[in-house]
C-alpha cells in the first residue's frame, strides 16, 4: 500500500501522522503547516502549500526525506495514483494546444533542444509528469498528470526548461502457492550392489559390511514466463514446507526467488550396510543401494504491486532431490 508518514521536526523526530489516502485539509488533522520532514512508500505524493491542493507543490517519490526544502508550509498532501510505468506527455507551443508540439518519453532538460522557454500549456497521456522552471530540477515546479490536460499555464507561461516522469513505488511481489495443480514423480536408481553367495546344502555364517559415502543434491529454480515484469533484483520468498513435510525432505521452509537465478546443494552421504550372519543354503544375497529421487513442479500466482497499480501473472517451481539412501535386500535360490 502507498503511504506518506509526516514528522513534526527535521530527521523524523516530534510528532508523526500516517496517511494512505489524499488529504486535502491538514487543518482537520491538526497537522497544519507543520511538516519538517517525511518518508514515502510506493507511489510518490505531492505536498501542496494551501488547502484543496492549491499553492506551491512539491513531489515527493518513495523514499525517505530528513529535510524539506519548505518546512512548516504544507496544508494539503495527494496521493499520485497513474500508473507510472510508461510515460508520456506532449507540451504545446501556444495556449490551447496551438502551435509547435513536443512529445517527451523519458526525463529531458529542454534547454538542450528548441523547445526551452517555449511551452504554454500541455496534455498528458500516460503517467504524470514533474515540469520545471530550470534545468537540473530547479525552481518552481507544476504537476502534470493523466486527466488533467492544461491548456493555460499562466504564470508559468514560457518558463519550462526541465521535464521529468515520476517513477512507480518500488514493485512488492505476493507469491500464491497453487498446491491443488502440483506435480510430482519418484523413482530409484541403482547406485550399488553387494553380493553374498551360498552354494552349500547347508546355512552359512556370512558376514561382512559395506560403509560408503554417495553423492546426494538438492536443486531448488523458479521458472518465469519470457516476458515477466519481475526485473533483476526483485525477490521474494515461497514458503515449500509443504513439500518439506510430503516427501521428508531436508530443506529449509522458504525459498527466495530472484530472477535468473536457482539455488543447487550437493552433499556426500555416508551409509553403512551389514549384511546377515546366515545365508540359507544354495542362496544368493544381493543387497542394492537405492537413491530415490523427487522431482516435483508447482505452479505459482504472482500479484505484483506498484504503488495503486497491480498485475498478476504465473511462475513454476521445481524442486529436483535425490537426497533419501535406502538399502534393498533380495534373496534368490541357485
Amino acid at each position: 500500500m502507498s503511504k506518506i508518514i509526516v514528522y513534526e521536526h527535521r530527521n523524523f523526530k516530534g510528532i508523526s501522522r500516517e496517511f494512505t489516502s489524499s488529504v486535502p485539509n491538514l487543518v482537520a488533522e491538526n497537522f497544519n503547516n507543520c511538516i519538517s520532514s517525511l518518508k514515502v512508500i510506493g507511489n510518490p505524493w505531492v505536498v501542496y502549500q494551501h488547502i484543496n491542493y492549491n499553492g506551491a507543490q512539491y513531489v515527493y517519490e518513495e523514499g525517505d526525506d530528513p529535510s524539506l526544502e519548505r518546512n512548516d508550509l504544507s496544508s494539503s498532501l495527494e496521493l499520485v495514483t497513474e500508473d507510472l510505468t510508461n510515460p508520456q506527455i506532449t507540451l504545446y507551443e501556444h495556449e490551447n494546444y496551438q502551435g509547435r508540439s513536443l512529445v517527451l518519453t523519458t526525463e529531458t532538460k529542454l534547454t538542450y533542444g528548441l523547445f526551452n522557454d517555449m511551452a504554454s500549456c500541455h496534455k498528458v497521456q500516460r503517467g504524470a509528469w514533474v515540469l520545471y522552471q530550470h534545468p537540473n530540477r530547479k525552481g518552481a515546479q507544476m504537476v502534470a498528470r493523466a486527466s488533467r490536460d492544461v491548456a493555460n499555464y499562466g504564470w508559468f507561461h514560457g518558463r519550462v526548461s526541465h521535464a521529468r516522469p515520476l517513477n512507480p513505488g518500488k514493485a512488492t511481489i505476493k507469491a500464491e502457492i497453487l498446491w491443488g495443480q502440483k506435480k510430482g514423480q519418484t523413482r530409484s536408481i541403482t547406485i550399488d550392489s553387494l553380493c553374498g553367495l551360498n552354494h552349500g546344502d547347508h546355512e552359512q555364517s556370512f558376514s561382512t559390511e559395506l560403509a560408503k559415502e554417495y553423492e546426494v543434491s538438492f536443486t531448488d529454480r523458479f521458472n518465469f514466463k519470457n516476458s515477466t515484469e519481475i526485473k533483476s533484483g526483485m525477490s521474494f520468498s515461497i514458503d515449500i514446507s509443504p513439500i518439506k513435510a510430503e516427501w521428508n525432505l531436508s530443506l529449509s521452509n522458504t525459498f527466495t526467488v530472484e530472477n535468473g537465478t536457482s539455488s543447487t546443494r550437493t552433499e556426500r552421504k555416508k551409509i553403512q550396510i551389514s549384511l546377515p550372519t546366515k545365508i540359507p543354503p544354495h542362496t544368493k544375497l544381493t543387497i542394492n543401494v537405492l537413491r530415490k529421487e523427487l522431482d516435483v513442479k508447482v505452479p505459482i500466482k504472482m500479484t505484483i504491486q506498484r504503488g495503486s497499480q497491480s498485475s498478476v501473472e504465473l511462475g513454476e517451481y521445481r524442486c529436483q532431490a535425490g537426497n533419501s539412501i535406502i538399502a534393498e535386500y533380495k534373496e534368490e535360490r541357485i
